[in-house]
């Protein structure tokens, strides 16, 4: 049976608390989860604190860092920076500590599309094997955010919209125009691109190059005769690199050797290159298992990406995330759309409550 990322990363957890080992390490356990599932984990950890059990903690959260942690060992760039008592610090000096500066409020300094325009993709009651009677639309410009707990179909929806999983009933429509996609290469073509939840597994080929990622959906347009045009690929690759502030000391480094951050730069790259016209980019879980500062460049690259017209699709487990970087909010809840709300009017309190409620 086929588990969510979420349901297999529980699994793992089950299995590390089950070993009955003196020292448990979690690395990042809870990137895939929602609030739900990290209250459960949370309860697990206090737990085995009480049995006297060493537990490591490794997160980006810092929500997470002060709730659970009794003290903070800070690294970077692979070296050892600071140790901090988690009841004698804050957040801000925590951050600081991280990445050398105070980066101040992420979400207020995020420098928005102020001009969304008229309605880009229109989603009417589509129906799959795993949502029912979802409808929804994502105007040009926009940044459109998809909240819900673990297995509210917020990934299904778009595995559907990019073509990936088969649509029962429903009706997509792009650019007023109605669409029907049998593959990820059908909707490539008209311009829908996917950042996977699992970029891992699902979005890069890890053991290639940044070139060969970048270049991969466009290769048809880079050939010279029956050859590729290396020249072009390097250039393409060069100007992604650039645009993305992707860390790396030349296009050839394989993927699977740079951090997560620089990793999903590259999936961006890959979708926003001059020779592919992008009209809609789904972004699920951008930044899970990023660090801070990576994370408040994501947000101000979807904010960019908005900006040049392209309509942006933001699904996130991380509520206040989603709440602060979206310009709407939709809602899934049991595989069907709880509910919307617009920015300024959401909050976790009425996001949780359209998500967790029945009916």
């Amino acid at each position: 049976m086929f588990l969510s990322i979420a349901y297999q990363q529980m699994v793992e957890i089950m299995k590390a608390y089950r070993r009955d080992t003196a020292v448990i390490a979690f690395d990042e356990p809870t990137a895939p989860l929602t609030d739900t599932e990290i209250t459960i984990l949370f309860d697990l950890i206090r737990q085995l604190k009480e049995e006297g059990k060493i537990v490591i903690y490794v997160s980006h959260r810092l929500k997470e860092i002060f709730e659970v942690t009794d003290e903070i060992v800070v690294l970077k760039d692979g070296k050892f920076v600071t140790r901090l008592v988690t009841s004698q610090t804050n957040e801000q000096e925590l951050i600081a500590a991280m990445v050398g500066r105070d980066i101040g409020d992420t979400y207020a300094n995020l420098s928005r599309n102020d001009k969304i325009r008229d309605v880009l993709l229109e989603v009417n009651g589509l129906t799959t094997s795993a949502v029912s009677d979802v409808s929804f639309s994502l105007r040009r410009g926009e940044v459109l955010g998809f909240a819900g707990l673990v297995g509210s179909g917020r990934t299904e929806v778009m595995r559907a919209v990019f073509g990936v999983d088969a649509v029962i009933s429903g009706e997509i429509n792009l650019d007023g125009e109605k669409v029907s996609f049998s593959s990820p290469r059908d909707a490539i073509d008209k311009g829908i691109a996917l950042c996977p939840e699992d970029r891992k597994e699902q979005g890069l080929v890890l053991y290639r190059s940044i070139e060969d990622n970048v270049c991969m959906p466009v290769l048809a347009k880079l050939r010279k005769w029956l050859f590729l045009n290396s020249k072009a690929c390097e250039a393409l690759t060069v100007k992604a690199v650039k645009k993305y502030d992707i860390k790396t000391p030349t296009v050839d480094k394989l993927v699977i050797e740079l951090s997560g951050g620089n990793q999903q730069k590259v999936i961006l790259g890959r979708w926003t290159s001059e020779l592919i016209d992008t009209k809609v980019l789904i972004l699920d879980e951008p930044t899970k298992g990023i660090d801070v500062r990576t994370k408040a460049e994501i947000y101000q690259m979807a904010c960019n990406l908005a900006k040049e017209g392209i309509g942006v699709i933001f699904i996130s487990s991380e509520l206040t995330e989603v709440i602060n970087v979206a310009d709407t909010i939709v809602v899934m809840n049991n595989g069907r759309v709880a509910g919307s709300v617009k920015r300024e009017d959401a909050t976790e309190e009425n996001v949780l409550a359209m998500a967790m409620l029945e009916g």
